[in-house]
């Protein structure tokens, strides 16, 4: 009995791998690259989990692998990147799955905007035009300050805070020379805090587990820096936000397993930024096993099986709160490692380094989730606290890079 992850986010596969044991499934990874789950591998048994690499992108390819495979009975595709692949690949193997046409929705931003909009639960809509128009279009038809960005983006890349003319005008010749997932559309800034819900939905029932906070770089990057879980909201403005998603997800047809919505909660009540049809990135889905008391994969793989996830029923027991600081370094380069691991040993939270990069990697983004080496952890008693904690250990370290040598200016992998 095999359930298949089509690749997976860098933190996570442990819990799956547990996840699927508990269920009596065995798990197998294709992935294009092992290495990228070398933290992860190396924690696990040799013979905890298949790995086939693979061209993951190569539909046909994957679906006669699959068809090989004996006693499939789930495929879990967790990451933007793959979304759509693994839509076509449970739909062309008839695997439980929500509606491709869904999936393929949610990745779609300007389109999810568009679809909030009618449904009257967005105060803005998003606009398309070729580059040579929008200057002209967006300040009329959404106003600024306004934000330009990729529709099938991720990771905060290839969006831009545009809060006047010249900005805008900057923003459309940077835009045209970068490589996009998708199509360039705009859509209104809104301005206050921004949060992302992880929520588990079945049969058009929405869950919310909790709320991470998401706080950010100065304007006008967007650039990820500080995550806590859970937020403590009030009841009654937890009550609200859990109707407000449920709301969210059924207007764009999305109707079972976990969500990850992103919003800003301005003086006028939440927005949605994105909706992503996953478990939150990072360390989000380790800090909700701790901080639930519960194996959150599990319901993950159940949800590949077609089951409804008893986790949508659960009374969770709890945990510490958690928060995390991504690693950035000072100035793009070689990473060569991190100075002061050595002093997490006596700070409180229990502070941890789980390392993204490899020494030699090149980093070479710094505006955007591209550019971090490494996530600090850390525990307390509620997320403000485990905030604290968090911070103060990651300013005793600092991520270290050396200028790329002038032989390998020129060419080298990415560092993204």
């Amino acid at each position: 009995m095999t359930v298949v992850s089509l690749e997976s986010l860098t933190f996570g596969l442990g819990h799956l791998v547990r996840a699927a044991d508990a269920l009596g499934e065995r798990l197998t990874l294709l992935t294009c690259d092992r290495s990228y789950y070398a933290y992860e591998l190396e924690r696990l048994p040799a013979d905890a989990l298949d790995v086939v690499e693979t061209d993951t992108f190569d539909v046909d390819g994957v679906a006669e692998l699959l068809g090989r495979m004996p006693g499939l009975r789930g495929l879990i595709s967790s990451t933007d990147t793959w979304t759509t692949v693994g839509a076509a690949l449970t739909e062309r193997l008839g695997l439980p799955g929500l509606d491709p046409a869904v999936l393929r929705l949610t990745r779609d931003k300007a389109a999810v905007r568009g679809r909030l909009h009618e449904a009257g639960l967005t105060r803005g809509r998003a606009v398309e035009a070729p580059a040579a128009e929008l200057a002209q279009v967006l300040p009329k038809e959404v106003g600024l300050p306004a934000v330009l960005k990729d529709t099938a983006g991720t990771g905060s890349q290839n969006v831009w805070l545009v809060r006047d003319e010249a900005e805008l005008a900057a923003a459309l010749r940077e835009a045209a020379g970068r490589e996009l997932k998708g199509r360039l559309f705009a859509e209104p800034y809104f301005s206050g805090p921004v949060y992302s819900a992880e929520t588990l939905t079945w049969a058009g029932r929405t869950r919310l587990l909790g709320v991470s906070s998401r706080l950010m770089s100065p304007e006008p990057r967007f650039r990820e820096e500080v995550t806590a879980f859970p937020v403590a909201f009030p009841e009654a403005r937890r009550a609200g936000l859990e109707r407000w998603l449920g709301e969210v997800l059924a207007a764009i047809g999305y109707t079972d397993r976990f969500a990850h919505v992103e919003f800003v909660l301005t003086a006028g009540g939440p927005e949605v930024v994105e909706v992503n049809p996953r478990i939150g990135g990072a360390l989000v889905g380790e800090g909700m096993c701790r901080a639930l008391g519960a194996n959150v994969y599990e319901a993950l793989v159940e949800a590949a099986l077609g089951r409804r996830p008893r986790l949508m029923d659960a009374d969770l027991p709890g945990g510490p709160a958690v928060a995390f600081v991504l690693g950035y370094p000072a100035a793009p380069g070689v990473f060569t490692g991190v100075a002061g691991l050595e002093r997490l040993a006596d700070m409180p939270g229990s502070p941890a380094w789980y390392p993204v990069r490899s020494v030699g990697d090149r980093v070479e983004h710094l505006a955007d989730s591209r550019g971090y080496a490494g996530i600090v952890y850390a525990e307390a008693e509620t997320a403000e606290l485990a905030t604290h904690r968090a911070v103060a250990a990651a300013n005793a370290l600092t991520v270290l890079t050396e200028p790329v040598p002038v032989r390998d200016a020129g060419g080298g992998a990415s560092g993204g």
